[in-house]
């Protein structure tokens, strides 16, 4: 499924341009638009699933963000059957957590060193693969969400200590990091850190600090929730009027906006936007391709940041 190839910048092994332009991550040049697969569910039908994963790689996508967890192995699945070694696809998951179809969010924390380890290995089966470029370990210290309770709260040297084995015994190709403090970075960048996940947007730019950081070290920014949180009460950026006045402006959505400064606003951001719908992938695709003037992103800039930090427990 993935390999190690790499193409001019300018397109994709399958020849197409790459979505949002190139970038770097966990030692490839990508896509700089890529696809977060969380929502390719089995009550959206697999047929259905594995056909927008294809159009995704048609589209110039060669960057896919899964999870063990997401589905119990089913998304997993989906992208082994879809995704082809020819498409030198860069596959990344993510380890911490577990599926739990009582949760309040589906899932349960699993932070423990043995547990990490245990989900790289079913990554591993379920994507058929005997290494996997890169591997996000979610942690639960900042952002909404989970929050790490009794035997769960981890210390990060412990859990560093398994990603990095895993790396020398090649079943990893470059260890993430999501859902991370500042400190907690800083610490972990001797390690070798190849990018952060953790939610951010023109709404939520608690982490600007962190992102700074993450540029100056060459480090990939992969946010999650790019256009504001998906839990009831945090700020989503279809809302914002300075949003929507762009919108209008450029003929674009205003989902097609806050993605776009995303890539307007750092170097190393790359975008993970999900979705289970062919329009709304290509949508995502297209705010690639977006040029915002000065103007229109110094209106972006002054819209306000507000706090995204709600637990669940």
């Amino acid at each position: 499924m993935a390999s190690s190839g790499m193409t001019s910048d300018g397109t994709t092994a399958g020849g197409a341009r790459r979505a949002g332009g190139a970038g770097a991550l966990a030692g490839r040049t990508v896509s700089r638009v890529g696809y977060g697969a969380m929502q390719l569910t089995e009550r959206a039908g697999r047929a259905a699933a594995v056909a927008v994963l294809r159009r995704a790689v048609e589209l110039g996508v060669d960057h896919v963000d899964t999870a063990q967890f997401y589905g119990d192995g089913f998304v997993n699945g989906v992208i082994r059957e879809a995704v082809r070694s020819e498409d030198e696809v860069l596959v990344a998951s993510k380890v911490g957590a577990a599926p739990d179809s009582g949760g309040p969010v589906h899932l349960r924390l699993a932070q423990k060193p043995e547990e990490l380890r245990a989900a790289v290995e079913d990554n591993l089966a379920s994507l058929g693969l005997d290494r996997i470029p890169l591997v996000n370990l979610r942690r639960t210290d900042v952002g909404p969400g989970l929050r790490a309770e009794g035997d769960q709260v981890v210390e990060l040297d412990d859990q560093l200590a398994t990603m990095v084995a895993l790396r020398d015994e090649g079943k990893i190709g470059a260890i993430g990091l999501s859902s991370v403090s500042l400190d907690n970075l800083r610490r972990a960048i001797p390690a070798g850190i190849a990018c952060v996940q953790n939610a951010y947007s023109l709404v939520a730019r608690d982490d600007e600090d962190m992102l700074a950081l993450c540029t100056a070290q060459d480090i990939a920014w992969v946010p999650y929730f790019p256009l504001g949180s998906a839990f009831p009460g945090l700020p989503k950026v279809t809302d914002e009027p300075a949003v929507i006045a762009a919108a209008r402006a450029l003929g674009a959505t205003p989902s097609q906006i806050g993605l776009a400064w995303l890539l307007h606003h750092a170097p190393n951001v790359h975008l993970i936007p999900g979705t289970s719908n062919t329009a709304h992938l290509e949508a995502n695709v297209a705010a690639g391709a977006l040029t915002l003037d000065a103007a229109t992103l110094a209106a972006l800039d002054a819209v306000p940041t507000r706090p995204n930090d709600a637990p669940l427990t």
